[in-house]
């Protein structure tokens, strides 16, 4: 991952409600969630909610399918692992620790 892509991230996911939104969908899984149970779940304006999702979805941490009349939204596990594996890659490189990169699954 380039730094430019994870400044990206950690930027979409520094948001207090765009947090929440993507913690909601990891804990979904892959069931997703349409943006009314979002809503519902959260508390959060619809409106409020469009406009988080959106930003979600161009950073690259979501991803969404047509169900019949309504839209799924799951979080991008790919992303999401990628942005760990960036953040903890070089983790303790000078200790030679491996007990970092085992708890977050890297070994």
């Amino acid at each position: 991952m380039e730094l430019s892509k994870s400044i990206i991230l950690l930027s979409c996911l520094a948001h207090e409600s765009r947090l929440l939104i993507f913690k909601q969908l990891v804990q979904a899984g892959s069931s997703g969630s349409t943006p009314k149970q979002l809503v519902e779940k959260l508390n959060m304006p619809a409106a409020t909610l469009s406009f988080h999702l959106k930003e979600l979805y161009q950073a690259g941490l979501t991803h969404k399918e047509k169900r019949g009349r309504s839209i799924n939204y799951y979080a991008d596990y790919n992303c999401m692992s990628s942005l760990i594996h960036y953040l903890q890659e070089n983790c303790c490189a000078a200790d030679h620790c491996d007990s970092c990169q085992e708890s977050v699954g890297l070994r």
